[in-house]
């Protein structure tokens, strides 16, 4: 972030600078302060005093001065013994700065003032979402997008993983069908047991974790390194039947995937078959289905030979034709399809 190697800023929050004290103040007198008035003070971002703006990111708006002082005096009563000086600073510092933010705790009512936080930075991420796996007592829901995951991502949260599992939390995730091939996955469901329920899908959404149906977190940008921390509990319910349904349409990690339906086309191929119906080039395709551009380009090439078509324009023709931009027949009485010659005057007998 701008602004964090011009200045070092050793300090607390129960101390701040003369230049972050000037800003914070501003920013709690007025509820926001650009972006731009932070950069030479990283201490406000550091220390939580800050975060950003959930509707214009480009402002910075101050976390109340209550709320900080409560979680500062969470672990400063953790080492009373040594910080006694500091609990009663502390207290006077926010005490004088609650006292400017009478605007600030209007806008701050019990339940509207945490219904989405900002989440800037892998560490302030990683800590909200420690804080979440602590207060959880009864369910995790869990959509992880993309292909096989590798063994680094899975061991990164395997600790609140383990500790979940250890207080009795269930927790269910949805994969893409890809990921069934990635033996770090499987062995981290082996080693998690009956406490982790997985299930596949062609394509799942963004990533999404929910607590307990109380608290979720989606990322805010596409590089990951912000996320947003939703509490409001119309957003949450929302996600929660979101997660419902596609957990109703996907198939457990131990069935096999059906056919396709038509003799001579993968279950993948006919799933690439459908987005290349809609319109998708080859690496929303690849993203979606949570492979890679040169794998969806060679299931393209083997359609093309199956389908018999010599251009794109020609696939896209036969897939239609068959049947495959719709969606697959399910049931006992589903039957393969018969190919014929794609030049006969009947493209197919369905």
């Amino acid at each position: 972030m701008a602004g964090h190697g011009t200045e070092e800023h050793p300090h607390g929050a129960d101390r701040l600078c003369g230049a972050g004290d000037r800003v914070y103040s501003r920013a709690v007198r007025r509820g926001r302060v650009p972006r731009t008035d932070a950069e030479a003070v990283p201490c406000l971002l550091d220390l939580a005093l800050l975060h950003p703006d959930p509707d214009d990111m480009d402002w910075l708006v101050p976390t109340s001065p209550q709320e900080v002082m409560t979680r500062l005096l969470r672990g400063v009563y953790d080492e009373v013994k040594e910080s006694q000086r500091r609990v009663g600073s502390a207290v006077a510092a926010f005490d004088w700065y609650a006292g400017l933010g009478s605007r600030l705790q209007a806008l701050s009512a019990p339940g509207e003032g945490t219904a989405i936080r900002v989440l800037d930075g892998l560490s302030r991420i990683q800590a909200a979402m420690d804080e979440a796996t602590e207060a959880c007592t009864t369910e995790v829901l869990i959509v992880q997008p993309g292909g096989i995951r590798r063994e680094d991502e899975l061991t990164e949260g395997l600790h609140r993983a383990l500790d979940l599992r250890g207080r009795g939390v269930h927790m269910r995730a949805l994969y893409t069908h890809v990921a069934r091939h990635g033996q770090g996955l499987l062995n981290y469901l082996e080693l998690m047991g009956d406490a982790v329920e997985a299930r596949t899908l062609d394509e799942v959404p963004d990533r999404l974790i929910l607590f307990d149906r109380t608290v979720a977190f989606i990322p805010a940008n596409t590089e990951r390194t912000m996320a947003l921390e939703l509490r409001h509990p119309a957003l949450v319910a929302y996600l929660v039947t979101v997660f419902e349904r596609l957990w109703r349409l996907a198939l457990p990690l131990t069935a096999s995937l059906p056919d396709s339906g038509i003799e001579g086309i993968s279950h993948r191929e006919r799933a690439i078959a459908a987005l290349l119906a809609e319109g998708h080039q080859d690496a929303v395709i690849a993203e979606r289905l949570g492979i890679s551009v040169r794998t969806c380009r060679a299931h393209i090439a083997r359609l093309s030979d199956t389908l018999g078509a010599a251009s794109r324009t020609q696939l896209g023709v036969r897939i239609a034709q068959v049947g495959l931009d719709e969606p697959p027949h399910t049931g006992p009485q589903a039957a393969p399809a018969v190919l014929r010659v794609p030049d006969q005057e009947s493209p197919t007998g369905r």
